[in-house]
């Protein structure tokens, strides 16, 4: 469950700001030398042990998200390569069949995912910064050098705390003794995710009591209260503070880019996660946010976090619910093992109350379809989410169901081999080969563990689930289906169907 929850997270941060993953690059040639090293199950773990600092990209060649980064991450590869010391930056492919078990070892649930390994692979964190050569070049320099920076002037300070990202300073009587120790372990484990500095003198910081000499941690932030104080040095307990107050109150998505990264944090959050989307032009905004904001104060540290969208801005969310616009201003949430709760039309006064309902249960879940066809008569049915538990759970036949995305090239070359295998059955009344857009309607991901596209499960009759990962040729996909349906009187006579 947790994995797909992590999959849904990357899928709809993909969605909604994947343009800032995705830049369009310019053409320009290749660099006659790769600086990019290419790992793979026979070399990757020496490589990795010989360093202390090492970046490594996971990619799929069929991934456009990858062949867009790729030139940037081999550009940036270039620049860092003269860096003092060098910093080696390396690539696995993650599909190939020898790599899968490294894709498993390090959690891959997306394409592309950078891993920063350090001391040899001993630590592993997940690469957050930019993807474009210049961005990713600046912030492996500082993910190389120390974690956190020393602040000996006002023009230190200046340079580390701005008023767009969240930065966290221990200030201290001493830079020694056991709290200054565990401040340096916390910026070690949060580094990729924060900027750090330490200083002797509060004064030197722009917000916050300067008379204070610590020991204290410092986190200041480009939202809400602009700066807070934490005293507990314990490594937990102060991570925890630094999570927590580091997501806003109400999270806001709009167009502007700033704001991204913690719109990001937001869908990492395990929380439960509540959806407003309104027009941020409308006349009545400000009460809506007024009214949310209210709402999410009272929910703080119940579980649930909060987000407030522009409609403009929120095309591919819209896209990934299944929502329309006509049913702005609306609300979702979805909980963390994917259920989705909708109130469409609400106004600012419904907020509290139908939140309030969804906390006591009263809520019945959402469910995203497509319209359920009026005609399925072509070999290959059409599934949706509407009519699964019909067509595949409770048919009382084998069932052969792909999970397909309209984009995915792999999809439409199994397209004409499907077509065959049902042409093949078309006379079997035991046996239904069907199709999901898995993009356009929810399914459960409790049963049907769908990574990639395609996604070949089978269902027999009596309720027998495997996955196809066979050759996907017409030949060896009825083998499959003879071999794994369920015996019934009609084959017992002994006639060949086919």
């Amino acid at each position: 469950m947790a994995s797909m929850a992590r999959i849904w997270s990357f899928l709809f941060v993909v969605s909604i700001i994947g343009s800032s993953f995705a830049t369009e690059i310019e053409s320009e040639e290749a660099p006659s030398k790769e600086f990019v090293l290419t790992l793979d199950s026979s070399n990757f773990h020496e490589t990795v042990g010989k360093h202390d600092f090492i970046v490594v990209e996971f990619y799929a060649p069929w991934c456009g998200h990858c062949k867009k980064l790729a030139p940037e991450y081999e550009k940036a590869a270039s620049l860092l390569s003269s860096n003092d010391p060098p910093v080696i930056l390396a690539k696995v492919d993650a599909n190939e069949e020898k790599n899968k078990g490294l894709a498993s070892e390090f959690d891959i649930s997306g394409f592309p995912t950078i891993k920063i390994l350090r001391n040899g692979g001993k630590d592993i964190q997940d690469y957050k910064g930019p993807r474009d050569a210049e961005g990713i070049v600046a912030f492996l320099k500082k993910q190389s050098g120390p974690a956190s920076r020393e602040i000996k002037s006002v023009e230190d300070a200046t340079a580390l705390v701005d008023d767009k990202k969240i930065v966290v300073v221990g200030v201290f009587p001493e830079f020694s003794g056991e709290k200054f120790e565990n401040f340096k372990a916390l910026a070690e484990k949060l580094r990729s995710d924060y900027e750090f500095g330490h200083t002797l003198d509060a004064k030197l910081l722009p917000r916050g009591e300067s008379s204070a000499v610590g020991p204290t941690i410092r986190l200041f932030k480009p939202f809400d209260e602009l700066v807070v104080d934490f005293e507990d040095f314990d490594v937990d307990a102060s991570e925890k503070f630094v999570e927590e107050a580091s997501i806003p109150v109400v999270t806001l998505f709009n167009k502007d880019p700033d704001n991204h990264p913690f719109v990001i944090k937001f869908f990492n959050s395990p929380n439960a996660k509540a959806m407003l989307f309104v027009n941020f032009s409308s006349e009545n905004v400000d009460a809506f946010k007024s009214k949310y904001r209210d709402v999410a104060e009272q929910y703080k540290g119940k579980g649930i976090s909060f987000l407030m969208g522009d409609v403009e801005a929120s095309q591919g969310a819209f896209q990934y619910f299944g929502l329309k616009e006509d049913q702005v201003p609306l609300i979702v949430i979805q909980t963390s093992d994917g259920q989705k709760y909708l109130k469409p039309n609400l106004g600012p006064d419904q907020i509290s109350l139908w939140v309030k309902e969804y906390e006591e249960g009263n809520v019945l879940p959402y469910k995203k379809s497509e319209a359920v066809p009026t005609v399925n008569d072509e070999p290959v049915k059409i599934v949706v989410a509407d009519n699964f538990q019909d067509m595949v759970i409770n048919s009382g036949k084998n069932v052969l169901l792909e999970f397909y995305a309209p984009w995915c090239g792999h999809c439409k070359k199994l397209a004409p081999i499907l077509d065959e295998v049902a042409a093949s059955f078309q006379n079997d009344a035991d046996v239904v080969i069907a199709k999901i857009d898995a993009t356009a309607n929810d399914i459960p991901s409790d049963v049907f563990d769908v990574k990639g596209y395609p996604t070949l499960y089978f269902r027999s009759a009596s309720g027998n689930l495997s996955q196809y990962d066979g050759d996907r040729t017409k030949d060896d996909m009825i083998e499959f289906i003879q071999k794994n349906r369920d015996k019934t009187a009609h084959q017992d006579t002994g006639k060949d169907e086919l």
